[in-house]
């Protein structure tokens, strides 16, 4: 196999059947791809919409469909379905890991896999991801650390010019990142052979990051291929962020989890801690001036409180695995104690 385009849904068989429908004209231009989705623990009759429309529409012979319960995160269900590829008697040279709230438009695939084959240096490549209205969105980015965790939380123009934040300029050519949005990002498999998979300990957030950042530390590059153009409803899954006039939501704390893990896993307790502490002293100063200036808020609710009670001084230096709260709920269900 050339190429396995892997595919959760989570709460979105409409779009996840959207994704599927563009992918159908697409993967003919990439000579030997399958397409593997997850139904990712919905529930209800999300996994036979999802069965009846591949059927329907005769796509089962490059698309299979696989059913968990419950919700295994991004990772976990991402996982689930490299494993068995890479266990397959064929297993593909090049995993696509596609968010199934996106539309691939043309040349997308064949883009991204010519790109890998003349490239042998490198192991990921995202592509450019475009809102409905054809903005870029933010992908690629730069490594986080200290002064970019005190640049999102000061918000402060001047400064932001001085210090190296998460932000990056958009390449209108292909270049070398950081790391790139796990919405569309493309895996050299003998590279997944040599640096592990997703790290199901991350559950949703902060995989693409740090798998990007392993990568690195064993000398795969990272590159941004802005020929490859998809289109991303972005957050249309999680609910956190699903445009710029929808209400702003409480980030959950399984976000909070991951970004700790992250940092703690990568760079340690130390480095951890300050980069705590440069978020929040950077957050309560532009908390204040917000006030201050009466500017609008449109941060998180309780991001500030959240922010602390998460961080290394309240919860410690231990290294956890984030807690799933489907897995939380399917227990509670099971032993009689929830809904």
């Amino acid at each position: 196999m050339k190429l396995l385009v892997v595919v959760l849904c989570y709460r979105v068989p409409d779009l996840t059947i959207d994704c599927l429908r563009s992918l159908s004209g697409e993967i003919q231009r990439v000579s030997g791809t399958r397409v593997a989705v997850c139904e990712n623990g919905t529930g209800d009759d999300a996994a036979q919409q999802l069965a009846h429309a591949i059927e329907e529409n005769g796509w089962g012979s490059w698309c299979e469909l696989t059913v968990v319960y419950p919700n295994r995160g991004f990772c976990g269900g991402n996982n689930l379905l490299i494993r068995a590829a890479l266990e397959s008697d064929d297993p593909p040279e090049y995993m696509l890991l596609l968010n199934a709230d996106t539309v691939v438009q043309e040349h997308a695939l064949d883009t991204l896999v010519e790109f890998m084959d003349s490239h042998p240096k490198i192991g990921i490549a995202g592509s450019q991801l475009l809102s409905p209205d054809g903005a870029i969105q933010g992908s690629p980015f730069r490594f986080q650390g200290i002064s970019s965790e005190l640049d999102r939380g000061l918000r402060l123009g001047i400064i932001s010019k001085l210090l190296p934040g998460a932000t990056m300029p958009k390449p209108a050519q292909a270049s070398a990142v950081d790391w790139v949005a796990g919405a569309s990002m493309i895996l050299r498999t003998s590279m997944l052979e040599q640096i592990g998979l997703l790290d199901e300990g991350l559950f949703t957030y902060f995989d693409d990051i740090d798998i990007c950042l392993r990568a690195r530390r064993a000398e795969w590059e990272t590159w941004y291929v802005p020929a490859s153009k998809i289109t991303h409803l972005e957050g249309a899954s999680t609910g956190i962020k699903a445009g710029a006039n929808c209400e702003v939501k409480r980030l959950p704390s399984y976000w909070f989890q991951a970004r700790r893990r992250f940092f703690l896993k990568n760079y340690g307790k130390f480095y951890t801690a300050m980069a705590d502490a440069a978020f929040l002293l950077g957050f309560a100063t532009w908390r204040l001036r917000r006030w201050l200036q009466r500017k609008p808020d449109t941060d998180a609710p309780h991001l500030l409180v959240d922010s602390f009670r998460h961080s290394v001084f309240r919860t410690g230096f231990a290294l956890r695995e984030v807690e799933n709260p489907a897995l939380r709920m399917a227990t509670m269900v099971k032993q009689g104690e929830g809904p």
